[in-house]
């Protein structure tokens, strides 16, 4: 993924208002974030703590969305899968994740979600650079590039339901 700019995280977002964009809480260490082995950026706002933001380059541009989850309720000894990347996490590790949808959809109160890891480090888990708290990666026959693919295609498939 190229880096980006604080300004263009902003202005990608396609299911906030300006206003609610302009708010967001921004991470502020855009010029150490490994972009090289990013397939998108993601974060939680940490004065929110249900909320989440994932911007992906789509097209040539950015798209960001805004997304919500609720805290793990589950037992210690349940595990999930991150619907992306395919991770395996304990408790707390995977969350679903919703998305208001753009436009009058939206504004109406539609949304879409998908279970994905809660600290949206899915590029990081694929390339071996984070390892899951316990949790882990099945050993796949997969190519890292066909992984990545997969993943995207994913994350695509969520971010078209967000506009249809």
């Amino acid at each position: 993924m190229k880096p980006l700019t604080e300004q263009q995280i902003r202005t990608s977002f396609v299911n906030c208002s300006k206003g609610e964009a302009k708010r967001l809480a921004v991470p502020r260490d855009l010029a150490e974030r490994p972009w090289d082995d990013l397939d998108f950026l993601g974060w939680r706002d940490p004065g929110a703590p249900d909320r989440s933001y994932l911007v992906a380059e789509r097209e040539g541009r950015p798209v960001g969305v805004a997304l919500r989850f609720q805290p793990a309720q589950r037992g210690f000894l349940h595990r999930s899968m991150c619907s992306l990347c395919l991770t395996t996490h304990p408790r707390g590790g995977v969350s679903l994740m919703t998305a208001r949808k753009a436009g009058p959809a939206g504004r109406e109160g539609n949304s879409v979600g998908a279970y994905m890891c809660t600290d949206l480090a899915c590029s990081l888990y694929l390339r071996g650079k984070k390892v899951p708290e316990s949790g882990g990666r099945f050993e796949e026959s997969l190519t890292l590039e066909e992984q990545i693919a997969r993943t995207l295609g994913h994350l695509f498939a969520f971010l078209d339901k967000l506009s249809a």
